[in-house]
């Protein structure tokens, strides 16, 4: 069995192995294990707001050349392996689950790892997303960068950089490890934590003793609760005829029980998710799905995009040669279409698909309509042509059309 089919197996549970969970304490009283943020609903909304965005986008395989004219020629999708592994990354997960996972993983502990399993002839055949725990970067005396996993299932594995799709954030006080933000949730998760369990014991002590009664002298315990019990069936059940007033004799005082529970006001309570959705860049609307275009572009421009900017480049890099690249192929990662535009912006887009800007079918996919044959080809009005420069006027005139 190689390499390929061991991390398979171990991946996907193949054999018996030993789990064993990290625990991150956080304060005197809470602890968190492995990655229970998520188990937080703001913080589990901030991080699928992100990641539901980023699991449509499209990657493509891009190759520009140039010819002996010094006109550009651009290829779309043309090795037939690239396009399969940028379709289905692996055989157990889609495009979109694929890149779900990697922006949760990064989203939350400030780095995602996923590994280029390859072909006897070293071409890339599937992607996987490694689920690690821990993860220990090395050096060997070359130079060259590892990583030392520990797999969620107990194992260890050791993997070339040059084998690894890396996504860092807040990449700051590490040399190759992005920061989680583990260190500052945690004050706002314990509070929240707190907050929310006082509720809770607030409600539990509503049904607490609410009455005392002292009796001068001395009885037997089971007299003390049979009359405990004969003033609450009298006193305290809404079903009975009483006039909500309590009377005893000299026998025993009664004393009315208010507990003092604090519940924190509402300013205090909306802060903290307030907080959290700061820490993840995103706010009420981008959580709800009410954000307007212009909001939504915000968001994009923020948040997604550089996330986007990453991703194309760490595939650009791990998944071609350096020859591959010298001679212009690259990954583009984008959605290729306007979703969170208004339907007046979409309509508008059809001047682009006059000016041969956008296809017929590029136009349709963002009205949510499905492709026409023949609208791949860009079209263009016959009342404009391209540029060109004439050789005696030395000016920029239209191209005479036949």
């Amino acid at each position: 069995m190689g390499i390929i089919e061991k991390f398979k197996n171990l991946f996907f549970g193949g054999g018996k192995v030993t789990v064993t969970k990290m625990v991150t304490p956080l304060g005197n009283s809470f602890q968190l294990w492995g990655n229970e943020a998520y188990n937080n609903d703001t913080v589990r909304a901030c991080v699928n707001a992100r990641a539901k965005r980023i699991s449509k986008l499209t990657l493509k395989h891009v190759r520009e050349t140039t010819d002996d004219k010094g006109n550009k020629r651009l290829e779309v999708s043309p090795i037939p392996y690239m396009r399969f592994l940028l379709e289905k990354p692996n055989r157990y997960m889609t495009l979109s689950d694929f890149l779900f996972k990697l922006s949760a993983v990064s989203d939350l502990a400030g780095d995602a790892f996923a590994l280029i399993l390859r072909d006897e002839n070293g071409l890339p055949m599937e992607l996987y997303p490694i689920p690690a725990n821990a993860a220990e970067a090395r050096y060997n005396a070359d130079g060259t960068l590892y990583y030392i996993f520990s797999l969620n299932n107990g194992s260890r594995w050791q993997f070339s950089d040059a084998d690894l799709i890396h996504i860092r954030e807040d990449f700051y006080s590490d040399q190759t490890f992005g920061t989680g933000k583990a260190q500052a949730l945690a004050p706002l998760l314990e509070v929240a934590e707190t907050t929310d369990r006082g509720i809770i014991n607030a409600i539990k002590n509503s049904s607490i003793v609410r009455w005392l009664l002292k009796y001068t002298s001395s009885m037997r315990p089971e007299d003390l609760k049979k009359n405990a019990k004969e003033f609450a069936d009298n006193y305290l059940n809404i079903a009975t005829d009483a006039v909500g007033v309590a009377a005893t004799d000299a026998k025993a005082d009664a004393t009315q029980v208010n507990p003092q529970d604090y519940v924190p006001n509402a300013s205090i309570m909306s802060k903290i998710p307030q907080r959290i959705m700061s820490l993840f860049g995103v706010n009420e609307k981008i959580l709800q799905g009410t954000a307007n275009e212009d909001e939504e572009n915000a968001y994009y421009e923020a948040e997604i995009e550089p996330w986007v900017v990453r991703l194309a480049q760490e595939m650009t890099f791990k998944l071609f040669s350096r020859r591959q690249i010298g001679t212009g192929n690259y990954i583009t990662a984008g959605s290729f279409n306007l979703q969170a535009a208004s339907i007046k912006t979409k309509l508008q887009l059809v001047q682009m698909v006059d000016r041969g800007a956008l296809t017929v079918n590029e136009w349709r996919e963002t009205m949510g309509l499905p492709p026409v044959e023949g609208g791949e080809t860009p079209i263009r009005r016959l009342d404009t042509a391209t540029v060109e420069t004439t050789s005696s006027g030395g000016g920029e005139n239209n191209a005479e059309s036949d």
